[in-house]
């Protein structure tokens, strides 16, 4: 109740202030100009004098957040009484900003005005383009204050941060926390997802809380989200407009047509700061950010063995169930992972290739071609952090392990880390005779 004789008292003070700037219009403009003594420049507001000068003399009660305007400690209050009055006319969603409604209104019309000098991608949002400046300038301003490594996004250096607590991702799910800063941003604290606004804050919450409150009455499914249960009923309907001029595949969704497009035109709009591969896929961008952060949110609970992906966790779990699910059809023989049965059906084939520089012979194709890179000599794969460059992406894989401070390798025996698994057995040999 405080909360709105306090907002309501806001726009009392608001409209007042509106009805003497009109009253001095009317009678000439006689109201005084305001001028800051250092530099004698003059303002026609005082929240614009205010600005210039550094000064925040209107103060949140609820919070102690500062402001140097009072429209934006009344724009502030909205985050605390929950008021929404900019409403979407298309599509009814309603936000506490008019400028947010505006860049709201870009998702309906498909305007993305801000626009990358360097590679001509454009956004929606001006902090989005600034954003990915960085992957041109390589600025990283987020760093790591206990080893010093910077990142491009802050999110990423929030992942980073659990590798040096060994505190892992569901472990940091435990206890919903949503926090607030003075910098009006709202922080997720159970991933470290960043937001302007609450509302969108509460709407990733529910991803965590597993707050599935909209169910389809066709198949029982449900969802976080009424925009994600309208795309899903659409699944039902099989209509799919949108379709590919290039290939004739159509889509049910405009946001699949879009991801598929860029096959076509070989966009790739998700760059690593760290390394600068680019995905087509953000799911994809996210599993490779793991790579650098040493992130494995995906744990065995027989084994311990942690994973990146809960696909490679699924396929790990056959090792203890027994399940082998891919079968050859010639012998009827079973085995556990598909690259298994791929690699047998060669020895029915007969099939094989051969060097012409040492004779040696391949089953596999990509056997063989690394085998061709060790004639030629050339080593295509740079490490960005040393300049040294290797035969094999999986030689490269191996040396950046050296520059990493992750040791993900633990002896059971001793609690010492390893970033290497044949370092760790080197080192148990060692161990068990110690003990």
């Amino acid at each position: 109740m405080a909360l709105k004789e306090e907002s309501q008292e806001l726009n009392e003070v608001e409209e007042k202030k509106q009805c003497e700037e009109h009253h001095d219009f009317i009678i000439g403009g006689t109201k005084s100009d305001f001028s800051c003594f250092h530099c004698g420049k003059s303002f026609t507001q005082k929240g614009n004098l205010n600005v210039h000068i550094g000064e925040s003399p209107y103060t949140c009660k609820l919070c102690g957040n500062n402001f140097s305007r009072k429209e934006s400690l009344k724009t502030h209050m909205r985050s605390h009484t929950g008021e929404k009055p900019y409403t979407c006319l298309q599509c009814g969603k309603s936000f506490t900003r008019k400028g947010t409604l505006n860049t709201h209104m870009r998702s309906h019309t498909g305007e993305s005005p801000f626009i990358c000098k360097l590679c001509g991608r454009s956004f929606t949002r001006k902090e989005s383009l600034k954003s990915h400046m960085r992957s041109h300038t390589k600025e990283k301003p987020y760093t790591c204050d206990q080893c010093g490594k910077s990142f491009t996004r802050k999110g990423t250096l929030n992942s980073h941060k659990r590798s040096h607590t060994g505190e892992s991702h569901k472990e940091s799910l435990k206890t919903p926390v949503r926090i607030y800063t003075g910098e009006n941003r709202f922080i997720c604290g159970q991933c470290g997802k960043s937001f302007r606004c609450k509302e969108n804050l509460d709407q990733h919450m529910k991803i965590h809380t597993r707050d599935y409150r909209f169910p389809c009455h066709q198949c029982g499914r449900s969802f976080t989200n009424r925009n994600h249960l309208k795309n899903h009923v659409i699944t039902h309907t099989g209509k799919k407009p949108f379709m590919c001029h290039h290939c004739g595949k159509s889509f049910t969704l405009k946001g699949n047509f879009k991801v598929h497009m860029r096959i076509h035109t070989g966009e790739k709009p998700f760059t690593c700061d760290q390394c600068g591969k680019n995905f087509r896929h953000k799911v994809t961008f996210n599993y490779h950010i793991r790579v650098h952060t040493g992130e494995k949110p995906f744990i065995c609970l027989q084994c311990g063995k942690s994973f990146t992906r809960k696909g490679n966790l699924e396929v790990h779990t056959r090792v203890h169930t027994g399940e082998k699910p891919f079968t050859c059809l010639q012998c009827k023989k079973s085995f556990t992972y598909q690259r298994d049965l791929n690699r047998h059906l060669q020895t029915h084939s007969g099939k094989k290739l051969q060097c012409s520089a040492c004779g040696k012979r391949f089953r596999k194709r990509s056997n063989f071609k690394n085998h061709l890179l060790i004639h030629s000599g050339e080593r295509r794969f740079n490490c960005d952090q040393c300049n040294k460059k290797f035969l094999l992406p999986s030689h490269l894989q191996i040396h950046l392990k050296s520059h990493a401070y992750v040791r993900p390798y633990l002896c059971s025996l001793c609690g010492r880390r390893f970033k290497w698994l044949g370092s760790l057995k080197w080192h148990q040999k060692i161990c068990i005779v110690r003990n």
